[in-house]
């Protein structure tokens, strides 16, 4: 992990690691909703708001995992047809609804400056079967006015295959 020089410790590794449990945690939290029944897409929505920068009036950037079509999303309703699958983007199936019943993070490294930190690595889903998915992330985190990090950057990819 890297400080770029003069910067100040304003986020820090373990602000990014708490961030992170949230994000699987509410990830975790709309699948089992909508196993249940639920308004999962309430959920999904408050996840958004809670972890994203949209309702803090910052830009955010969203690369899904699972897109080709529409493979750059710039606005929240894109962002959560892809969660949920029901929206703006045909080929979302509803990500978020796997159920996923863990989510691993590995971070690789980490850069922070000031109100800003970006993670690298790798992530791992386990859904309720016990399969496995390894994902590669990039996650940039923006502090708010209130002190909460939102998501401003969401970049994740399938490893290469040769």
């Amino acid at each position: 992990m890297s400080r770029a020089e003069g910067s100040s410790p304003s986020i820090t590794a373990g602000d990014v690691a708490a961030a992170q449990k949230e994000w699987s945690d509410r990830l975790i939290a709309i699948g089992k909703t909508f196993s249940d029944g639920g308004d999962y897409k309430a959920v999904a929505q408050a996840t958004l708001d809670a972890l994203y920068g949209y309702a803090s009036g910052f830009d955010v950037l969203f690369k899904p995992t699972k897109a080709a079509d529409k493979a750059i999303r710039l606005t929240e309703a894109e962002a959560a047809s892809y969660f949920v699958g029901d929206g703006c983007c045909a080929e979302d199936k509803g990500f978020a609804l796997a159920p996923y019943t863990a989510v691993k993070w590995d971070n690789k490294g980490a850069i922070f400056h000031g109100d800003s930190a970006t993670a690298m690595g790798e992530y791992t889903f386990t859904d309720a079967a016990g399969g496995e998915t390894k994902a590669e992330y990039t996650f940039q985190y923006a502090k708010a006015a209130d002190g909460s990090l939102k998501i401003v950057v969401h970049h994740s990819s399938l490893p290469y295959k040769k």
